[in-house]
């Protein structure tokens, strides 16, 4: 399985829980292989090149198998070149600080940053950090630099030791980091306050329901993976999201998972297509270009 980024962040953290059980279901080892760079499309484009035999698979998200067809100029078709296997999980977006950052609550934070224009310094590891980036400086009338990082993981050491002021991040992996106080987390991109961190308010209750978004994260096979194979690896994946320790890990990890009836792969192509229509004519409006 390829993890299109670093180890440490997300993308990592679910494929290793997935891995761990989906080899007991299939009898042989799932290997890990982390191919990080460019946003997540060089280890996507690896797994969009590769024999399709169902021996290299990769886990995707919003950002490499939408966002990223629409920033980058990509060697593959994020839609045609794979076989969806099945949706997994999804997350909001946790907006984090240093925590040497004065501000107390989001409100004070972002009129910090509308005082101190192209001062902050906010991590960006990927498509999806780089585009609610920057809708945030658009929904806020705020502005700060995007520094390009190569995965989740560094960024969050990066913010712990404060080399970075912000970031906004998938909301799972950073989590361990803000109870131990390595930073602070201003607010969650969601509705609804995470059951793992309640005391982590909603972007709504701050004042900013324009900011409530979603990550969504699934499996990807080449395209031209024989039907079998792909039932195979389906049923494999629903069967580790069934597991009480698989579920109640990715709880942990600020992750909630997809029902039953949209772990299948109609239901990741069909979300696939509806989040691309959305989403390419706005970023494109944004004229958002790679870092």
């Amino acid at each position: 399985m390829i993890v299109p980024f670093a180890a440490g962040g997300p993308n990592d953290g679910i494929a290793r829980i997935m891995t761990e059980r989906m080899r007991v279901f299939l009898g042989q080892p799932v290997i890990i292989e982390n191919v990080d760079g460019s946003a997540g499309s060089i280890g996507a484009g690896r797994v969009a090149r590769a024999t399709p035999d169902g021996y290299t698979i990769c886990i995707g998200y919003w950002g490499t198998h939408v966002a990223n067809a629409a920033i980058y100029a990509l060697d593959y078709d994020v839609v045609k070149d794979f076989e969806p296997i099945s949706l997994l999980v999804e997350s909001p977006l946790l907006i984090a600080a240093s925590k040497a950052t004065p501000a107390s609550d989001l409100r004070e934070f972002v009129n910090l940053l509308r005082a101190n224009p192209d001062k902050a310094s906010a991590a960006v590891p990927g498509s999806a950090s780089h585009v609610a980036s920057v809708f945030f400086q658009r929904e806020t009338g705020t502005r700060f630099r995007l520094v390009p990082y190569r995965g989740a993981g560094p960024a969050i050491q990066d913010l712990a030791q404060g080399r970075i002021d912000m970031a906004l991040l998938a909301a799972g992996a950073p989590l361990p980091h803000v109870r131990s106080g390595g930073f602070k987390a201003y607010a969650v991109s969601a509705k609804r306050r995470l059951a793992v961190a309640p005391d982590i308010p909603t972007v709504v209750e701050a004042g900013f329901p324009g900011l409530d978004a979603t990550v969504w994260f699934g499996l990807f096979a080449p395209a031209g993976t024989p039907h079998d194979i792909i039932a195979k690896l389906n049923a494999a994946t629903v069967e580790a999201l069934a597991d009480p320790n698989v579920r109640t890990r990715l709880a942990d990890l600020a992750l909630e998972i997809f029902p039953r009836e949209q772990q299948t792969p109609a239901a990741l192509a069909a979300l696939q297509k509806a989040e691309i229509e959305k989403w390419w004519p706005i970023i494109k409006a944004a004229n958002i270009k790679p870092e």
